[in-house]
């Protein structure tokens, strides 16, 4: 077991280290080469007021001839969801590409971008209530022979001051320009005003959508276009960054794509997201409270020291463990808020107490649910398999949680590894109540047949509880957290990372009561070996030896007993 454990140890401290340089940021840069996915999931991401998103969009190769993109569009979609994960489409939309609506579900704000790649041009669509400000830089309109724009233009101009002041998608009047821009600017807006009347204001539910086009560049047969958005105060909440390649969507056919994005998400504070914030601080409070347990607990195995097994220790190394994990977890979020992005030696150290204290903590509830170093030091045949099963397990989690941390959400294999990781940490949570469950039968067997009912019965009882720990803690925090998540609003998603610290700090301090080493605590008491049993009834029996008392050790042969024989 022990030469699995450190195999799997050095494994992951190897996918550590090959995966350290992709270390998740929130300046993210994404390369995909041959994808044939409809949808790429490129970012999620919690606005505040005054927040901004910059994508530049390096360079995008697709099929030319094969597609006809008027009725197949590809580009990206800016949505605004209720929580992580839930996009803002409905049920009937799935099946149709986001970049054919027309309107959005429950008025929420979507932005469409359909590159034109005959025409050069990026159409922007906007859909729902916009509080939002798009910088970018426009399509210059076509000139006529004699210098002058085309007639629509012409008759649509009278009414070019009203839609400046309509419309605040395109940051067509800001201060900062230089005249040539707003020369530049000042054509699609007046395109606009022929497709709605100049008064309508951008948050009205009756106004049609409104477009813009954005100027799409060549370079060695790929495309490359890039967009600046500014969140404005009615327009924040929690967004999600796809691009879509609609053709795909047909059964059948998989066209090849390659593109290269960049993206840059900013809050007024930092580089964190609206739900994350927090965390930083949060990490660093319960990293002391936890610390401050792991104390007190030491304090109490050094009070009682006659008392206490192997096991104990362990249990203060994995307080310990969780303490410095949360401090180094909160390091990492505050150079990320800072800098845009972890910095190596202290996401090192992250992954490293992360894996530490994950692995110590299964081990430790297994070993605890079979009684070892306190009734018995051998394992059993099925219990060994147990530890056989979960330490490569969570080898495999941690190896998953690594990846994930390291991976951006769009690459190609974010989705498979984060499903493995839930499956794999429910397989691990499953896998250490069977010894508690065998536990809990053999005492119940014990109970009838030998002479100690009074004792086992109470270790029954003990183990129940402890059964019943485990379950609500897996329960909660794998269940009822996450249904609080999805039901928080997006400024509030931190709470779910609080509630699980919360109830760890709880599931511990519990065991920790449970299994504490003291002279009253019923699973401590070791019954004596056969051959005393029998020493002590000879002795009873004859009374020659009435008033003498034996001096036994305990099987840690560090506490004396004194026992009277009657």
């Amino acid at each position: 077991m022990a030469v699995v454990h450190s195999r799997g140890f050095v494994l992951a401290g190897f996918v550590l280290l090959m995966l350290l340089d992709g270390c998740r940021a929130r300046i993210h840069k994404l390369t995909l080469k041959n994808e044939t996915r409809f949808v790429v999931h490129l970012n999620t991401f919690g606005f505040y007021a005054n927040g901004t998103l910059d994508v530049n969009l390096v360079s995008l190769s697709i099929p030319e001839q094969l597609v006809n993109y008027t009725s197949h569009p590809v580009g990206f979609s800016l949505s605004r969801s209720r929580v992580s994960g839930v996009l803002s489409y409905t049920a009937e939309e799935t099946e149709t590409c986001p970049l054919t609506l027309k309107k959005s579900a429950n008025d929420e704000p979507l932005i469409l971008f359909l590159i034109d790649i005959k025409s050069l041009s990026v159409n922007v669509s906007f859909l729902g209530k916009q509080d939002n400000i798009l910088t970018a830089k426009l399509k210059a309109e076509k000139l006529s022979p004699k210098g002058q724009r085309k007639r629509r233009d012409v008759a649509a101009a009278p009414v070019d001051a009203a839609d400046d002041d309509a419309n605040h998608d395109v940051k067509a009047d800001d201060k900062e320009t230089d005249s040539v821009a707003r020369k530049e600017e000042k054509t699609p807006e007046k395109k606009l005003s022929d497709d709605q009347p100049a008064k309508a204001p951008v948050d009205n539910k009756d106004e049609p959508q409104r477009t813009r086009h954005l100027a799409l560049d060549t370079n060695n047969s790929s495309y490359n276009f890039s967009f600046h958005l500014l969140v404005g105060k009615q327009a924040e909440g929690l967004y999600n960054l796809n691009f879509h390649y609609c053709a795909n969507m047909e059964p059948g056919i998989d066209f090849s794509y390659s593109f290269a994005v960049e993206l840059t998400e900013k809050n007024p504070g930092g580089f964190l997201s609206a739900a994350e914030i927090p965390l930083s601080r949060l990490y660093i409070c319960m990293a002391g409270v936890f610390f401050a347990a792991a104390t007190v607990w030491v304090y109490t195995l050094m009070k009682h020291r006659y008392s206490v097994f192997k096991i104990h220790w362990l249990m203060a190394a994995l307080a310990f463990t969780k303490s410095t994990s949360l401090v180094f977890h909160s390091i990492n979020y505050h150079f990320i808020n800072t800098e845009g992005h972890p910095i190596e030696g202290w996401a090192v150290m992250y992954y490293i107490t992360h894996l530490l204290k994950g692995a110590l903590l299964f081990i430790t509830l297994a070993l605890i649910g079979t009684g070892w170093a306190f009734v018995k030091y051998i394992l059993s045949d099925k219990e060994k398999k147990i530890f056989m099963i979960v330490i490569p397990l969570q080898v495999l989690a941690n190896v998953a949680f690594i990846i994930i941390e390291s991976t951006e959400e769009g690459s190609t294999d974010y989705a498979l590894w984060k499903e493995i990781l839930f499956l794999v940490d429910l397989i691990c949570c499953g896998a250490i109540l069977f010894p508690v469950v065998w536990s809990i039968r053999h005492l119940q067997e014990a109970s009838s047949t030998d002479g100690k009912a009074a004792m086992n019965l109470e270790k029954l009882k003990l183990f129940r509880h402890y059964y019943v720990m485990i379950v609500c803690y897996i329960y909660f925090t794998r269940i009822i957290a996450i249904l609080l998540k999805v039901t928080m609003s997006f400024q509030w998603q931190w709470c779910y990372e609080f509630l699980v610290e919360v109830s760890t700090l709880i599931f511990f301090v519990l065991t920790g009561y449970k299994f504490r080493p003291a002279s009253n605590n019923p699973y401590l008491q070791l019954p004596l070996d056969e051959e005393d049993v029998e020493m002590d009834e000879v002795l009873t029996e004859s009374g020659a030896l009435e008033g003498i008392s034996k001096v036994k050790k305990t099987s840690n042969g560090r506490e004396h007993q004194r026992e009277s024989t009657l």
